[in-house]
């Protein structure tokens, strides 16, 4: 007989959520804070509710574990890393459970790398009878935030690791939180809030494609935003090293004007003169990185739907990132 673990076990750590709803039957991890949801735009809350980047970590001797959860109909896997090393992955789409086995009987630090879309409410776990557990106590690591569209929430990743923020964060073992929120990274000031109020050692922010489809921001008013956004960060992360992103290459969209005369390769121009605009101004840990030496035309094979990687694209991103971002 196994024994049964309840979802809100303080011996589990949640990493990269910026909140969790949390009741009798499960527990529900947010990137925003929850109980400020109502304050933000609904369809960010609604990507804001999926977990991309967040994971539940836990140490036991257990050889075997099964996993409960509310279902949902459109979710991606949920993968298991043990001792930093990948174990498998396994389909949570409309299911209410996952079960991982021939586990070891060792102690080990089990990370579950849950969904990176579609809601995930944790209803608790099984582990054998006679398996102990206990507390994720590895030591902290440096802090990682990075803030996106789509290609930062990365749906079309086959799986939660695969993902480019994942690939990178764990490459260089820091603690990731990701605020990858497909279609929604458009400069909301109550996003550079989160940021602001979170711990962080490195922030990157990957700026420009949602705003053009959405033609949300103009010529006029993007570089200002990007400013703006970018002070109030600053008042609680004056020396944290920053990097601003402009948008990789989508075919179709490079010289193509949107519904307010953008252009991606104008908004690109518009990024790196806002960098430079605050590097004038006095902020010496402002970084700008070229989408393109991200993701280039070289690569637009990768692109399905002219827009979002598949995962080898992503791989493709993670290498280039890894190269390009600084080191902390």
């Amino acid at each position: 007989m196994n024994q049964m673990i309840r979802a809100d076990d303080p011996r589990f750590r949640w990493s990269g959520a910026i909140s969790n709803d949390v009741n009798p039957d499960w527990v529900m991890p947010w990137r925003i804070p929850f109980e400020e949801r109502g304050l933000f735009a609904d369809e960010l809350t609604e990507r804001a509710a999926m977990p991309a980047g967040v994971r539940l970590s836990f140490r036991s001797n257990s050889s075997s574990i099964e996993g409960y959860c509310e279902p949902f109909p459109e979710r991606s896997p949920i993968d298991l890393l043990i001792d930093g090393k990948m174990v498998g992955s396994r389909e949570t789409a409309d299911r209410t459970a996952f079960r991982f086995d021939d586990l070891g009987s060792e102690s080990k630090l089990f990370e579950l790398w849950l969904p990176q879309f579609g809601e995930f409410r944790f209803k608790g776990m099984e582990i054998q009878e006679d398996a102990e557990l206990s507390e994720d106590l590895s030591p902290a690591r440096p802090r990682w935030i990075t803030y996106g569209s789509s290609i930062t929430h990365c749906r079309t990743a086959d799986s939660p690791t695969l993902t480019w923020p994942s690939i990178v964060a764990r490459t260089c073992e820091y603690d990731l939180t990701c605020l990858g929120f497909g279609g929604q990274c458009h400069l909301d000031p109550m996003m550079a809030r989160v940021i602001r109020d979170s711990a962080a050692d490195l922030i990157s922010l990957c700026l420009g494609i949602n705003i053009y489809g959405g033609a949300s921001l103009s010529p006029r008013t993007f570089g200002p935003g990007i400013v703006g956004f970018v002070k109030i960060i600053r008042e609680k992360h004056p020396d944290t090293p920053l990097t601003l992103i402009s948008p990789i290459y989508s075919p179709g969209r490079e010289d193509t004007q949107n519904e307010v005369g953008f252009t991606l390769s104008q908004m690109r121009a518009e990024v790196a003169i806002a960098a430079e605009k605050l590097r004038v101004s006095g902020d010496t840990n402002i970084q700008y990185v070229d989408g393109l030496d991200v993701f280039s035309s070289e690569h637009a094979h990768l692109l399905p739907d002219d827009l979002h990687p598949n995962t080898e694209g992503y791989g493709i991103m993670a290498g280039n990132m890894l190269k390009l971002l600084p080191s902390i």
